[in-house]
């Protein structure tokens, strides 16, 4: 059973609907139990990072995603989902994350000419092959809306880069985690193919 979590922020019919329309049936969520049976899991999110990790802990949801991904089951962060992952944010003030992946999520400071929130399509660089870009061109474009992004700690987490005045992080591998700063579930045929990918993963 592939879970979507429901914590109160994200566009979770849009990435329900994105996998169905990838023959993959997917159930939205909030009860721990079931994301405990999961047999993978999506952590989507829209929103700010201290909400997000307080809804987390208020529905009880922490333990069951360390535990999942701590078993080795698929999971795929998008967005705030995968900025909660981290050690900690500096999203107005600083806040404790997840703490599964060791690094930090930090505002874009950019020259005047570059606009926060990065916003609209925008390639994504492959550092090597990812199992959910299998079939995905290099350089393809993918949608963002964000004005934070993520700084891991240990580089061979980058799954893939993105330039936005200088290079970014965009995605992350270790494992069966992944996790993704654009909206796959708006990026047209290469996002569908990643989420088909992921839901496809043995």
């Amino acid at each position: 059973m592939l879970i979507i979590i429901d914590y109160g922020m994200g566009n979770l019919r849009s990435v329900q609907k994105a996998f169905e329309r990838v023959g993959h049936s997917a159930v939205i969520s909030s009860d721990p139990g079931e994301v405990a049976r999961a047999s993978r899991i999506v952590l989507p999110g829209v929103g700010a990072f201290r909400d997000a990790i307080g809804a987390l802990r208020e529905r009880q949801l922490i333990e069951p995603i360390r535990a999942a991904i701590g078993e080795g089951k698929p999971f795929l962060g998008i967005c705030l989902g995968l900025q909660l992952l981290f050690d900690k944010s500096y999203e107005d003030g600083e806040y404790e994350g997840l703490g599964i992946i060791p690094g930090e999520v930090v505002r874009f400071d950019l020259p005047r000419e570059f606009k926060v929130p990065h916003m609209g399509w925008n390639q994504v660089h492959l550092t090597g092959r990812v199992p959910i870009f299998a079939g995905v061109e290099e350089g393809a474009y993918f949608y963002f809306v964000h004005s934070y992004y993520v700084v891991p700690r240990d580089s061979a987490v980058i799954a893939t880069e993105t330039d936005y005045s200088r290079p970014f992080c965009s995605s992350i591998w270790r494992d069966r985690l992944f996790a993704v700063q654009f909206h796959p579930e708006k990026s047209q045929s290469a996002g569908l193919r990643l989420l088909k990918n992921f839901a496809e993963l043995v």
